[in-house]
């Protein structure tokens, strides 16, 4: 018993540096205190001491705010740092060295009995405010984003953000086949629709952007294979003739590009003459004067 304690207060020494000393982190560190509390109420709760266990856990949430039910697993140097509003519900299954944050819940999606909360495998990290629902697993080594609601899933090693949850980084990605685009007519695609993507890392965490970027890749894709198409058709019939596509215009994307200020394009100024005037309309117009 107190090897597990000098480990769960060896815990919290390695992974947060405002802890000074021994007696601070026995005596001030909420999340400790729940988790002591909760190895108590666990033991009650599998020796069928259900009534004690459950008054033992509501006792804990009102004293340090973290709510732990007994009938949880929870494994060793577990951490909780800052501790409040953190829910844990009963089927919940916590694996070793894994680190929660203040408002993390471990939530289950149904009324049946049953398994019905998330599996958190070794060395996983929650952020502030994340929310795990469902009897899902989250792989060893994953991270959740601060906020995120995680409702699938999670590979090990992988990095989870946003509503729903999404994997915006993984231990092993996968090897996406790489497109033949050149770059002028990217850039030139890129200007038109005043969207900056392919000014984004690969490696920056931003889904929708990385989205776009392929949609507007696959277009370039798309675009090509066509003209190869029509040079093909043009050698087999002499006689076939291919219709232009319709051009992307400026003034169709004027409110876009007035937008944003970066990709604003100038207005073009009407010509003027040598001496500093405007052209003549046109010679019916000029006829029309002299007339």
């Amino acid at each position: 018993m107190f090897q597990r304690l000098r480990e769960d207060i060896n815990s919290v020494f390695d992974r947060d540096p405002a802890a000074r000393n021994f007696l601070e982190v026995l005596t001030n560190y909420p999340g400790l205190h729940a988790l002591l509390i909760h190895r108590l109420s666990h033991w009650l709760w599998r020796r069928n001491l259900k009534w004690l266990a459950r008054t033992l856990s509501t006792f804990s949430r009102w004293l340090t705010g973290v709510e732990i039910h007994p009938g949880a697993t929870i494994g060793r140097r577990f951490f909780i740092d800052h501790g409040m509003g953190v829910v844990i519900g009963e089927t919940a299954e916590v694996g070793d060295d894994v680190t929660l944050y203040q408002g993390v819940t471990l939530g289950g999606t149904s009324w049946n009995k049953g398994k019905r909360h998330p599996t958190l495998e070794d060395g996983v990290i929650v952020g502030a405010g994340a929310k795990i629902l469902g009897p899902f697993t989250v792989g060893a080594g994953a991270k959740v984003g601060s906020n995120a609601v995680v409702t699938k899933e999670v590979p090990a090693g992988a990095t989870v953000v946003g509503i729903p949850g999404k994997i915006v980084k993984r231990a092993e990605p996968d090897a996406a086949e790489s497109l033949e685009v050149d770059p002028e007519r990217r850039e030139a695609m890129r200007r038109k629709f005043g969207f900056d993507a392919y000014g984004i890392s690969e490696d920056m965490p931003d889904p929708v952007a990385r989205s776009i970027q392929a949609m507007l890749d696959h277009m370039h894709a798309v675009d090509e294979r066509i003209e190869r198409m029509c040079q093909t058709l043009r050698k087999v019939d002499a006689s076939y003739r291919d219709g232009r596509l319709p051009e992307l215009r400026d003034e169709d994307f004027a409110d876009v590009l007035d937008d944003a200020d970066p990709c604003a394009m100038p207005e073009k100024a009407p010509a003027t003459s040598a001496e500093g005037k405007p052209p003549a309309d046109d010679g019916r117009k000029r006829q029309g004067q002299n007339g």
